[in-house]
């Protein structure tokens, strides 16, 4: 970064993923040796009552309703982490307060087709910048690993795999809590939630373009919608190469843990990625007809290796950088997930709805 600029913060959401970016923010300090100046301004969010206590616990100068924030001028840069079904409209509110210049979006960045073409036009007319809340493709192993996929050493891709799963929503004391996030795809369901963050990254290796074939779903749950998808698998393929493959994402998958799992299978070998070894990735070269296993554990080379370089990657960390380059922070080799790229991940999501939806059918007809 260059100099001590100032950013004068406010937050749209005062739950658990705002507790993440506050603690992200916060943290700045301590990763790199040239952190911008942070000034935690306001949050605003439905309940008084959450918008306060948050304000108070994480350092914020204030709190206020949305009629307020949004006249709130001393606030340049808004973080949006509502509900789902909220982002398109504070994505609007948050383009039309004069003194915002930038503004970083939680994903999905919408709910449907039209507001997908709204926030497009939104983007192109106000000129300013958006970051989408893609906190993976800020993982060391993940771009090392994209670094060395688009070095071509691998040649075309063939075919791919990615999954995204956890297993909490087998419990019904979870699902209650988090009602927001069963309404039908694609709002929600486990495409739009987790699935979202693989389309990312297969949209960050393969370029944009892809296209959805066929969709399924599957479980059924008390209280659970039928367009909610619990699990849902997706074949895809890239027009450009015809690679072809899959994406699953599933809040029911009993002992997985929080595992994100990429394999490309490639003209002259394979790249492999799991966030369970998340301090390194493999490739396989037909050359040599050998596995290399690539350790990376939170080094960001030429940047910041802290608390050291050898030490594993977490999830908190790809968010700390995610927020150094928002914030003006210089990495040449970082995949930055602006709004062009959120809505191409949408686009996906959407289709999946679409597609899960003609299952859904199909299987009425059995």
């Amino acid at each position: 970064m260059e100099g001590q600029t100032t950013y004068h913060i406010g937050f749209l959401g005062a739950g658990g993923i705002a507790r993440a970016h506050a603690y992200a923010l916060q943290s700045l300090k301590f990763f790199y040796p040239d952190p911008p100046g942070i000034e935690l301004v306001s949050v605003c969010s439905a309940r008084e009552e959450s918008m306060k206590t948050f304000a108070g616990s994480f350092g914020f100068r204030g709190y206020e309703p949305i009629d307020r924030f949004t006249r709130n001028g001393a606030i340049d840069t808004v973080f949006i982490m509502g509900p789902n079904s909220t982002h398109f409209e504070h994505f609007k509110a948050a383009v039309g307060m004069p003194g915002v210049q930038r503004i970083y979006l939680e994903k999905p960045v919408c709910s449907n087709m039209a507001e997908e073409v709204e926030m497009a036009r939104l983007l192109q007319e106000s000129g300013k910048q958006v970051q989408v809340g893609f906190q993976y493709l800020q993982t060391p192993a993940v771009r090392e690993a994209l670094a060395f996929w688009k070095s071509g050493i691998l040649g075309k891709p063939i075919h791919f795999d990615l999954k995204y799963y956890h297993g909490d929503y087998l419990y019904k004391s979870y699902r209650d809590k988090r009602r927001t996030r069963l309404t039908p795809a694609p709002d929600g369901g486990a495409m739009a939630d987790l699935g979202s963050h693989g389309i990312s990254l297969l949209t960050a290796f393969l370029g944009n373009g892809l296209r959805m074939v066929n969709a399924i779903q599957a479980g059924s749950f008390e209280g659970v919608p039928a367009g909610s998808d619990l699990f849902s698998s997706a074949s895809l393929v890239d027009p450009q190469t015809l690679a072809a493959g899959y994406l699953s994402a599933s809040r029911i998958s009993s002992g997985s843990g929080d595992l994100v799992y990429l394999e490309i299978y490639a003209e002259k070998g394979t790249l492999r990625y799991s966030s369970q070894t998340s301090d390194y990735f493999e490739y396989f070269l037909e050359d040599t007809g050998k596995w290399v296993k690539q350790p990376v554990g939170s080094n960001y080379r030429g940047i910041t290796a802290f608390p050291s370089g050898h030490v594993p990657a977490g999830w908190l960390r790809s968010m700390v950088h995610a927020h150094y380059l928002f914030l003006g922070g210089k990495d040449e080799d970082a995949f930055i997930p602006g709004l062009e790229h959120g809505l191409e991940v949408q686009r996906l999501v959407r289709e999946t709805a679409r597609h899960t939806e003609n299952y859904r059918k199909h299987l009425e007809n059995i």
